[in-house]
């Protein structure tokens, strides 16, 4: 079976802008985030990981210009790879970049500095994506102090992130020599040339333990529960999403800062309201007396009830509207609206006198207007 594209991966076209990229990424993220699978069995919980991670990879690519385009032009972010054939035919690594193209991708990652990307890199953690669970009102009127809890690799509390026990635990690696660069050499139409890279043996840090340390045993990190309060807006809704920076992974080795936690808002549902962007809707039944007499009824709001006027002759399924009264715009100070649609319940299981009541109201009744009665029959007569 054939590798998937990353754009298959996120199920984008390559013409796809940034934000379908995103967007893509957010929908394919909320599905598989472990969260999710976390009650699963093992097969499924795998599979989710999984594709999570790839997910998650093609995102980091197509969201970088620099690794997008060498993914386009290549079909890897690292760059051109050469696999033998004709080296300045249709695809050549030569042909838009010039020389320049090819001897950075040689040093893959480097700057002209000797300053390495990588290791830039590595002084922010990883994020963390977490999902946090809303009843209808919590997202609906926002909550202070709403307290979560995640997983979270932290600095090791006993050697501070160095992952030796002491100082004198650690050695100079003998391969790179401390600089964290090891050089290859690669075979090039040109000859042979030298390719400098991470360091294998110390994975770049230029260092090798020798002497781990106890707690964590040379990882520099332990994994912890963490427990945080929150303050969460008016006016969420399931997919909105809040960045809290500095609350993620801790980064590798000493020093470095800790990534973002990013909240991903997932809202139960309500058993009466159905929320439709700030608006709110539901189902409210009155008798055919209301509705033909008109009436004033209590009605159902978010922060509690206000009365609603039912116009005589309202007919079933007729939609009024409370206006403001809906939830609170999460960017602006103004609030969606009510709508009440009306349900007008005929009884059942009439009595004898409530029959014999009836029977003598539709004598009475035999003149009035029925509009609907009236529109139906005219249609029957234009057949």
């Amino acid at each position: 079976m054939a590798q998937q594209s990353l754009y298959e991966i996120l199920g984008v076209d390559k013409t796809a802008s940034a934000d379908d990229i995103k967007s893509a990424y957010r929908r394919l993220a909320k599905k598989y985030h472990p969260d999710v699978y976390a009650t699963a069995d093992e097969k499924t919980k795998k599979d989710a990981e999984a594709k999570f991670k790839d997910i998650t990879h093609a995102y980091e690519v197509l969201s970088d210009p620099q690794k997008k385009a060498a993914y386009d032009q290549y079909g890897s972010e690292d760059g051109p790879q050469f696999s033998g054939g004709n080296p300045f035919g249709e695809g050549s690594p030569f042909g838009a970049g010039g020389f320049e193209d090819i001897f950075s991708s040689f040093f893959n990652g480097f700057t002209s500095r000797g300053g390495r990307q990588q290791a830039r890199r590595q002084q922010v953690g990883d994020n963390i994506e977490h999902v946090v669970n809303l009843t209808f009102k919590e997202a609906c009127f926002g909550v202070n102090g709403k307290e979560i809890s995640f997983l979270r690799m932290e600095k090791c509390p006993h050697c501070k992130g160095l992952g030796a026990n002491s100082p004198s635990g650690i050695k100079v690696c003998p391969r790179c020599k401390g600089s964290g660069v090891a050089t290859t050499q690669t075979r090039t139409p040109f000859g042979v040339m030298q390719t400098q890279g991470e360091c294998p043996d110390c994975n770049g840090t230029g260092k090798i333990i020798t002497d781990r340390c106890i707690e964590c045993y040379g990882k520099g990190r332990i994994r912890k529960q963490c427990t945080k309060k929150i303050n969460i807006p008016a006016g969420v809704n399931t997919g909105n999403s809040m960045t809290i920076n500095g609350e993620g992974h801790a980064a590798p080795g000493e020093g470095g800062t800790n990534g973002m936690l990013l909240l991903i808002f997932k809202v139960a549902p309500h058993p009466l309201f159905i929320r439709e962007k700030n608006d709110i809707s539901y189902e409210y039944p009155i008798t055919f007396l209301q509705a033909a007499l008109g009436a004033k009824v209590t009605v159902p709001t978010l922060d509690g009830t206000t009365v609603l006027d039912i116009p005589e002759g309202t007919q079933n399924g007729k939609v009024l509207r409370i206006k403001g009264k809906g939830v609170k715009d999460l960017r602006k100070n103004e609030y969606g609206d009510i709508y009440v649609h009306i349900i007008v319940d005929v009884p059942k299981s009439l009595n004898l006198k409530q029959r014999a009541i009836l029977n003598e109201a539709t004598s009475v009744l035999s003149g009035a207007k029925y509009e609907q009665i009236e529109k139906f029959n005219k249609k029957l007569r234009d057949l």
